[in-house]
């Protein structure tokens, strides 16, 4: 693939009711209810404003066959309104149920982590080659019959593997890994080919998004080597609601939409269903502006793995590069140091300006380190040159043993090339104002690692936005895929503000933005991580309002894990991922985890969260809170 030219992957087409998906189709939108599916009217009303959003496809849990035989009735009266939407059953641990749902869905979904294997308990398992071969054939006994039924009535497929849910035969054999999830996938896909069954969808997910995105990127491989073009679906789970859910999905699934990957998306938020689907349509359109760009030069470094990527090894300058975590540097050109303690910025930008300038609050001037214009730079302490690339031959007149150059890829010429080898002291800043300004990033980082260059790299990303939305979502989805490289020594975001057009992102947003990013790419924690799921038929509890609640008493617990989880399916998967775990265990029942441990079963729900409090506090993670601090 070309790493640097955006195009989209050739698929295959996938006939789901009157929405075809893949090979020319546009990349399809879609959400899933989160009420009862047996409530035919709370189903079509929660369906009718998925669509009305512009949703594509709607899915619809059927834990039993009672659920999916009333998805005749639900799709009955979507039709009868006028609603054409395709309704995808979303099937787990009975596949009794998928071959009932195939008769009134446009589409089922089965998770190959429970579709013929038991529920994950976490439980090593011995197979000899022989016994494992028999376990395939099992697969193969139950899964044809069920396709022969979607044949019979024109229905597709997709087959859903999600990291939370792998089974103890998979876990057992090939670890907690990509390659794990991706043979857990291909077992199903080998099947389909044989049958000559071809409406296939595929989705890969997890809630991390580091392990999401390599996955994705091996299956795309696995099945180009195996001759399989099926579309993909996108998406991070258990994202959570509101920024955290927003930044992450965008890193995860930005990044790949930018490789071309992807043929529909769902941004899985702890919201209303619909409050998903602007979200997603942003990211489409977004990654669609770089289509038939300008054509981008770049050459793939030998050193570099796109399967397998490792931080590019850097030279430490000071707290940038080599084995530190990526810092964050933010713009003050207003005349006043203004900052939230929680996201307070490594480094801040101030052009021309001088630091006794500015005005502060919150933090002493003597704390702040200052970036200058190099022009303008005056060895004051604390205080950091900055050069243009048209200043490279001022280079060695100046003794500062850190110094930053704005530099794009174009810029990146033999001259700076050579003035780089003999200055590794310099940090760079890497710009672009390119359509694809990714691919112009990645193709200058790529030069340095062919050059042998080591100078730690900080990505600039430039917008003028209005909306914070808008802003934290480009911003997450041009940084995902340089990050999941291994190429981020550090953020620096600005955002060009112009009150009298309606422009202005407030500068304590965009600080907190760049370390919320960096979290989600799990590169730097600087808060509290909360994998929540988005909730959907089978969650028993009020999802929303629980969230709000562990939020609220547990948000000063910085670098802590907590998973909120509205049932089993992946809920003691993700909590592997976490710290602690809030899993819905029945209706108005919640069970409490340590890691993989359930610690306590069945607690009334309006105890749930003190009894949290109490295990975080019996474990020694407890910290009281303390906003000074």
């Amino acid at each position: 693939m070309d790493l640097f030219n955006y195009s989209r992957r050739e698929t295959s087409e996938v006939n789901i009711g009157a929405t075809p998906m893949g090979g020319s189709n546009p990349i399809r939108i879609q959400s899933m209810t989160n009420t009862a599916t047996q409530d035919t009217e709370a189903c079509v009303a929660q369906a009718k404003r998925i669509v009305d959003a512009g949703g594509e496809y709607v899915r619809l849990t059927t834990q039993g066959v009672k659920e999916a035989e009333n998805l005749r009735n639900i799709n009955a009266a979507l039709r009868q309104d006028g609603y054409t939407v395709p309704l995808v059953a979303d099937v787990h641990f009975n596949p009794k149920v998928a071959d009932v749902a195939a008769l009134y869905a446009e589409k089922v979904r089965i998770n190959p982590g429970n579709y013929v294997d038991a529920a994950r308990t976490f439980k090593h398992l011995e197979y000899t080659d022989e016994e494992y071969a028999k376990e395939l054939q099992k697969i193969r006994d139950r899964f044809v019959p069920f396709l022969n039924i979607c044949k019979e009535n024109h229905t597709a497929i997709r087959i859903g593997v999600n990291h939370g849910s792998l089974s103890d035969r998979i876990m057992s054999r090939y670890g907690d890994t990509p390659e794990g999830m991706v043979e857990s996938c291909m077992e199903f896909l080998r099947i389909c080919v044989e049958e000559h069954f071809t409406d296939v969808v595929i989705s890969i997910k997890a809630s991390n998004t580091v392990v999401m995105v390599r996955t994705v990127r091996l299956l795309a491989e696995v099945m180009e080597k195996e001759g399989m073009h099926f579309p993909l679906h996108l998406g991070v789970t258990e994202a959570g609601d509101g920024e955290d859910g927003r930044i992450k999905s965008a890193l995860g699934i930005g990044a790949l939409l930018a490789d071309g990957l992807g043929d529909t998306i769902r941004v899985s938020l702890s919201e209303a269903p619909e409050a998903e689907i602007p979200v997603a349509r942003k990211l489409v359109d977004y990654i669609g502006q770089r289509n038939d760009h300008p054509y981008i030069p770049g050459a793939t470094a030998p050193a570099f793995s796109y399967l397998n990527p490792a931080r590019r090894t850097t030279h430490a300058v000071r707290n940038i590069g080599g084995e530190q975590q990526p810092v964050v540097i933010a713009a003050r050109l207003e005349g006043k140091l203004d900052f939230n303690p929680q996201f307070m910025p490594d480094y801040v930008y101030i052009g021309h300006k001088q630091p006794e300038t500015y005005t502060t609050e919150g933090k002493e001037a003597s704390e702040v380190q200052f970036i200058v214009d190099a022009d303008v730079w005056q060895n004051q302490p604390n205080t950091w040159p900055a050069f243009k690339s048209d200043q490279l031959p001022f280079l060695s007149a100046c003794n500062s043993p850190l110094k930053f150059l704005f530099i794009t890829y174009m810029g990146l010429n033999d001259e700076a090339i050579a003035c780089l080898k003999y200055h590794p002291e310099m940090v760079l800043i890497a710009q672009s104002n390119h359509p694809n300004r990714l691919g112009e990033q990645r193709a200058l980082v790529h030069q340095l690692m062919s050059e042998g260059l080591k100078n730690p790299v900080i990505f600039f990303q430039h917008y003028a936005e209005a909306e914070t939305e808008d802003f934290q979502l480009k911003a997450a989805t041009d940084m995902g895929a340089l990050i999941f490289d291994g190429f981020c020594d550090g953020i620096f975001l600005f955002n060009q503000n112009n009150p009298q057009k309606g422009l202005h992102i407030d500068d304590k947003l965009i600080d907190a933005t760049a370390f919320n990013i960096l979290q989600a790419g799990r590169l730097r924690t600087s808060k509290t991580e909360y994998i929540s799921c988005p909730g959907c038929g089978r969650t028993l509890y009020d999802l929303t309002q629980t969230i709000a609640r562990i939020k609220a008493a547990t948000s000063h617990l910085k670098g802590l894990k907590i998973g909120i989880m509205g049932c089993i399916v992946n809920g003691p998967g993700e909590m592997a991922d976490a710290d602690y775990g809030y899993v819905g265990a029945g209706r108005g029942k919640i069970s409490l985890y340590k890691k993989k441990e359930c610690i306590e079963k069945n607690i009334p729900e309006e105890e749930a969260v003190e009894k949290l409090i109490e295990l975080i506090k019996a474990n020694g993670d407890w910290k009281e809170d303390n906003p000074k601090a």
